[in-house]
């Protein structure tokens, strides 16, 4: 007779219980919440900054370029430092990185108060993102290091990432906070950034909890001077492509978090039109709406992260990421075509629900399917991937939003975009399927 299976719930609950008992996943666990904490934080004052300034009359193309000059220079480069990631002491890597992030965002601070180029402070705001992915993908790479029970990885890449994206929720609430003490649009601005610096700092220090060796490569791994790292990223970077390209679950997991990540970057852009248009009468109403938003999608997010364990036990990897697509395919139109602010609240849940879970499997497929030496590079590609999709999503929006951010053609075109990836991953899980038979069969 066949052992009772023990319930889902019951499982993740106790998969939870002992991920947290051990050290190694509570620390790097709060270095990921203090960073990300951080990023929220750092993200609103910047959004604030360049979207809401009342001397700033922002258009979809201007939050397009935004976009791009932050985000695009280190999609471009983002494999060879995934290269170096698997190369660098991955604790390190978040210890001087944070610290690096301290001390730009300080200068950004004296970029605003001083009235400098726009310029000047989009290179001090893309070196400080740069720094960000890098230590992100760093996180996720340095995951299955301290979680080391691969049934496991899926309630850890539930927990850490969404539990960071939480904190980067709070951290902007927090930011919100901060720019309510201030009275004028420069000290508010720069009140926010100083507190990001100041979690940036906390954040490098908790990495210091973390054994020096402990998060990897392993020793073997480590280029011993700058030129070898160098000539290795060149054929590292081809070498990991193809590492991806003879695993095919993982290649079509990620082009199927790409193609949802284009959609989630095209509605955030629609958002931050209504808010900064449409929605607002002159106050702060959209400034508050945007908030809110953003609010009730890392609600979603935390969703996510309860329900996915139990559902990917019920339905598989690939049947909750197929429902997730579906689920965003049907309700984008169905509540986002009023351009309402009640809808588009309730649409900023679904998509913080459907984004992360998709994300939660698609980082457990990679982690599983990846080996741990070209796991760094993987992540950086992963990352690079997230970026050019969110910021080709800006571009598209730059070209048919109007000016208010009501467009019904955009959100037609997010939803065949999300119907197309549930189409892809329910083949992918087909396939998936049929080859499990048959080796089952055999």
């Amino acid at each position: 007779m066949k052992p009772e299976r023990q319930p889902p719930s019951t499982s993740v609950i106790h998969n939870l219980r002992d991920l947290l008992r051990g050290s190694g996943f509570r620390r790097l666990l709060t270095v990921r919440l203090l960073s990300q904490f951080a990023d929220g934080v750092f993200q609103v004052g910047l959004a604030t900054y360049v979207v809401f300034a009342p001397e700033q009359q922002t258009t979809p193309a201007d939050i397009a370029a935004a976009m791009a000059v932050l985000l695009l220079p280190y999609s471009l480069l983002g494999p060879f430092a995934g290269v170096l990631l698997d190369r660098w002491r991955r604790r390190q890597v978040l210890f001087h990185g944070n610290l690096l992030r301290c001390a730009l965002v300080v200068a950004s601070c004296a970029l605003i108060l001083s009235d400098a180029p726009d310029w000047l402070f989009y290179l001090s705001a893309l070196l400080v993102t740069a720094v960000n992915r890098f230590i992100l993908a760093g996180l996720s790479a340095a995951l299955p290091r301290v979680v080391v029970e691969p049934d496991r990885l899926v309630v850890a890449n539930s927990l850490s990432p969404t539990a960071g994206t939480l904190a980067a929720t709070l951290g902007g609430g927090g930011a919100f906070v901060v720019q309510l003490l201030a009275s004028s649009q420069g000290v508010e601005d720069t009140l926010a950034l100083l507190l990001a610096a100041a979690i940036y700092l906390l954040a490098g220090l908790a990495a210091l909890r973390l054994g020096r060796d402990q998060l990897g490569p392993d020793d073997r791994a480590l280029a011993p001077d700058l030129r070898t790292a160098v000539v290795a990223t060149s054929r590292g970077l081809t070498a990991g492509l193809r590492h991806l390209r003879d695993r095919p679950y993982a290649a079509w997991t990620l082009t199927g978090v790409g193609l949802m990540r284009f959609c989630y970057g095209a509605l955030l852009v629609t958002v931050l039109m209504l808010c900064r248009y449409a929605w607002d009468e002159g106050g702060d109403e959209g400034v508050a709406l945007l908030g809110v938003a953003v609010g009730i999608s890392g609600a979603g997010f935390f969703v996510a992260a309860v329900l996915t364990p139990w559902l990917v036990a019920r339905l598989g990897r690939l049947g909750w990421y197929v429902c997730c697509a579906l689920a965003a395919a049907v309700l984008v139109p169905a509540l986002g075509l009023p351009f309402a602010p009640a809808p588009m609240m309730l649409a900023a849940f679904v998509l913080g629900l459907v984004t992360q879970s998709a994300k939660i499997v698609t980082d457990t497929v990679v982690q599983s399917s990846v080996s741990d030496d070209y796991r760094g590079r993987t992540f950086a590609l992963y990352d690079m991937l997230y970026n050019i999709a969110f910021v080709g999503a800006a571009g598209v929006a730059a070209l048919i939003l109007p000016s208010d951010g009501r467009s019904p053609a955009l959100l037609c075109l997010v939803s065949a975009l999300y119907a197309l990836t549930a189409l892809l991953i329910a083949r992918l899980r087909c396939r998936a399927v049929s080859r499990e038979t048959a080796e089952a069969a055999g």
